[in-house]
């Protein structure tokens, strides 16, 4: 399984740079099989930081919902990077699916029986943020530290 992690010529200042920035708490790959391992996972990160009650629930169930969307419509494998950068975690979730060739993004509730997680995502959190790539999408949910 290839595309995820950092390439193969990194820029240590550059790389210690972002360090400083954005501190790592969690990065995983993961499958439908390990899904509610990554959410344990995260929850548990989220709450050594600080995070706790109803801001923390929505945080960890909006991550969810995205990796779980990395594994519907993303090709069955994901990848989670969880961060902190002061009083603000950042959640990045990547997958391989269609990217640019994807058909649109919805971000509303619908009436359909599916498709209400990036809805979901974006009514727990800060923000959410969408990136197509050519060779799939990373999401990004952001919640400050209360």
């Amino acid at each position: 399984m290839g595309g995820f992690g950092p390439p193969a010529d990194i820029n240590w200042t550059r790389a210690e740079h972002a360090r400083a920035e954005w501190s790592p708490l969690l990065s995983r790959e993961f499958t439908a099989a390990t899904i509610t391992e990554l959410r344990h996972a995260v929850a548990a990160r989220v709450a050594a930081v600080g995070l706790t009650g109803e801001p923390a629930e929505n945080f960890v169930l909006a991550v969810h919902e995205l990796a779980t969307n990395a594994v519907r419509h993303g090709g069955g494998v994901g990848h989670l990077l969880l961060r902190r950068q002061g009083d603000v975690l950042r959640c990045d979730v990547d997958d391989q699916g269609a990217g640019a060739g994807a058909p649109p993004i919805r971000l509303s509730a619908g009436d359909e029986a599916g498709g209400r997680g990036l809805w979901l995502a974006d009514q727990l959190v800060d923000s959410l943020s969408l990136h197509r790539r050519p060779d799939g999408m990373t999401a990004t949910v952001t919640i400050g530290l209360r």
